[in-house]
């Protein structure tokens, strides 16, 4: 028997996320005919608008799962927005019969009903901080995609694929799941425990080991910010010298770049979280709202209530 999915496009939703998760079961049926069968569904059954302005027209409204079904929540921007009672409860009902994951931010929902509570789950990298403020008893990883028991979370955009593919191997064997990958031109399946963002030193352009621990240790305490000497001590070496090393390689002080990742998960809280300037001075390590306010406007030129406003 075919197995048998569900897609509920959340509006707003992520159509890289959703795109790479149908493909490769589309693929995997060319060579294994009625292996998957899919359908998708609206939260009304009108037309869904994605993140990018495209309208997709759905099979359904709420539908009930059967049994041994898997059923994907796919979201983007805003992804509670459209959460309510009537959503929550069919969610629990669902979960009662199928298998629930969570494409890109569609964790979000699965987790405001309750049902990501003693799992590990994932989503998309930019949505992690606002998410951990909201849930902080859930465990929150930044894997590609997790599979925990009758949870399924994925980061979205390409994780998709590779989330797919896994399940495909899983289900059917490694084989398929590469014939399916080589029809995408893709180039090596993914691991979940792949980084969803570039790695530091990718990420700025750096070898020096030193310098990269040191930023790591930075991007993991914005709440709590290290001094330079704390973080020169983590790698044996003097507070001057750690100051050199930026200098050298990134043009600026520790203390400068450490500012500005705690202003960027500012920014992103700001516009993805319904929080308090103050509780977003205070997770960002700023010891006042007047201070967090002012670096916020010398580096984006704008006050934190303004660029939320802005994106209004």
């Amino acid at each position: 028997m075919p197995r048998d999915i569900w897609f509920l496009l959340i509006p707003k939703f992520s159509m890289m996320g959703f795109l790479s998760a149908i493909e490769p079961l589309r693929v995997a049926n060319r060579f294994r005919p009625d292996t998957y069968r899919w359908r998708v569904m609206g939260l009304d059954g009108g037309p869904v608008s994605a993140s990018n302005g495209m309208s997709l027209n759905v099979d359904h409204g709420l539908q009930a799962p059967g049994h041994e079904d898997w059923v994907f929540i796919v979201a983007g921007f805003e992804p509670l927005a459209h959460y309510d009672a009537v959503l929550a409860n069919w969610l629990r009902r669902a979960s009662e019969a199928a298998m629930l994951g969570g494409i890109d931010t569609g964790s979000y929902l699965l987790a405001e009903a309750g049902l990501l509570n003693g799992y590990r789950a994932t989503l998309h990298w930019e949505a992690i901080a606002s998410f951990q403020e909201r849930y902080p008893g859930l465990e929150v990883t930044q894997e590609l995609f997790e599979i925990d028991r009758k949870r399924i979370t994925s980061a979205g955009g390409t994780a998709s694929i590779d989330l797919m593919l896994d399940l495909i191997a899983e289900a059917h064997g490694t084989e398929l799941a590469v014939e399916v990958s080589e029809q995408f031109v893709y180039g090596r399946i993914r691991s979940p425990q792949d980084h969803q963002r570039l790695r530091i030193g990718q990420r700025y352009g750096l070898q020096n080991r030193k310098l990269i621990h040191v930023i790591g240790v930075m991007e993991q305490h914005t709440e709590s910010p290290f001094s330079t000497a704390e973080l020169a001590r983590g790698v044996d070496i003097t507070a001057r010298q750690l100051e050199r090393l930026f200098r050298l390689h990134l043009d600026e002080t520790p203390s400068a770049f450490y500012l500005g990742l705690r202003l960027e998960k500012a920014r992103q809280l700001l516009r993805q979280t319904d929080m308090s300037v103050l509780e977003i001075s205070l997770a960002c390590g700023f010891e006042s709202s007047s201070y967090f306010s002012r670096c916020y406007r010398n580096r984006y030129d704008c006050s934190p209530s303004g660029d939320r406003l802005d994106q209004a």
